[in-house]
């Protein structure tokens, strides 16, 4: 017989309930920090599920041993829950002394994976089996050992849905070494955060002109319209094929190169103003597109934003702080 849907509906709540409350309670008191290390304080451990069906089994075979008077028994029972409350220890140890840390993960774009590396590391002389490790409200469990007087490595995936500095939910550290009757676990709150930029537009429309520098014209020197390049050059031995204008050369079948010296006189300024038919969130991922279009294409590009200015250059440096002022405007 099922349980009623109408009980369900009220079930599902209040353990959502109770969860959010114990998670609370347990970041009160573990602050959020680079390391931790994992004591008796910070460990907590129950009877699993497993525990609880060899509880009511030796429950049964005490009854039926003092019913029947079977020595036999009551050594078979003895035995088993000496061994069971002796694993209590043990299964407590093979988290206890064990230092968990996790260093700040790259900054990854919303929608897309972002991978946490997490270090476990053991100072003891026996190595820890059977740990299990997962994001708290993560599906995705990695069972691992971490040798003795060694370290083991765990990589873990979140996936940011918002741009923006993002927490990393706490890291749940589980075991149930040696006889799985007991579990053992920790939580781990990490101060790292994940830098989130905007999604990139998947199809954003052709770059703004450049405007020329040290020149009241505002006629385009480069327009970008249709993909296609104003500012080429015949093909040179010797251009890096990134410089190739790949479309022109299918169009007319001339090799024709990118005429760098032209564009260096001029200025590409993205500025969320170009965007006015869009809402704020899409302007901005039209601006993180063509911040990627340009670096691509080797552009000096500018960036303006509300209160932030940043002054046209190229580069992986210049690209990233485009890219966080975008995740943070």
């Amino acid at each position: 017989m099922g349980i009623p849907s109408s009980l369900l509906k009220i079930w599902q709540p209040s353990v959502a309930s109770l969860r959010e409350r114990w998670l609370r309670w347990q970041g009160s008191r573990s602050p959020r920090q680079d390391t931790l290390e994992l004591t008796h304080r910070n460990v907590y451990i129950l009877p699993s599920g497993a525990g609880w069906v060899l509880a009511g089994t030796l429950l049964v075979l005490l009854l039926a041993s003092i019913n029947y008077q079977l020595s036999l028994g009551y050594m078979l029972t003895f035995f088993v829950a000496g061994s069971a409350l002796a694993s209590i220890s043990s299964c407590h140890a093979n988290l206890r002394g064990l230092r968990i840390s996790l260093p700040a993960p790259q900054a990854q774009f919303c929608g897309s994976p972002a991978y946490l590396s997490i270090f476990l590391l053991n100072h003891a002389q026996s190595t820890r089996h059977g740990l299990s490790i997962h994001l708290q409200g993560h599906q995705d469990t990695v069972s691992l050992d971490v040798p003795a007087n060694g370290q083991s490595e765990v990589r873990l995936a979140m996936v940011p849905k918002q741009r923006g500095w993002q927490v990393i939910p706490p890291l749940h550290l589980e075991t149930r070494f040696p006889l799985g009757a007991f579990r053992a676990w920790a939580l781990y709150f990490p101060a790292a955060r994940v830098l989130c930029y905007p999604t990139p537009e998947s199809h954003p429309p052709p770059l703004p002109w450049i405007s020329p520098v040290n020149s009241g014209s505002t006629g385009p020197q480069l327009a970008a319209t249709g993909d296609e390049w104003d500012g080429v050059r015949p093909y040179r031995r010797g251009d890096a094929l990134r410089s190739v204008v790949w479309k022109k050369v299918a169009h007319s079948g001339e090799l024709v190169s990118r005429d760098s010296t032209s564009l260096s006189r001029g200025k590409l300024w993205l500025d969320l103003s170009q965007c006015n038919s869009l809402t704020r969130e899409q302007g901005l991922s039209r601006l993180c597109a063509w911040v990627l279009q340009a670096e691509h294409q080797a552009l000096d590009y500018g960036l303006r934003l509300p209160g932030l200015r940043i002054d046209p250059d190229q580069g992986k440096p210049h690209m990233a702080r485009c890219l966080r002022a975008l995740a943070l405007c």
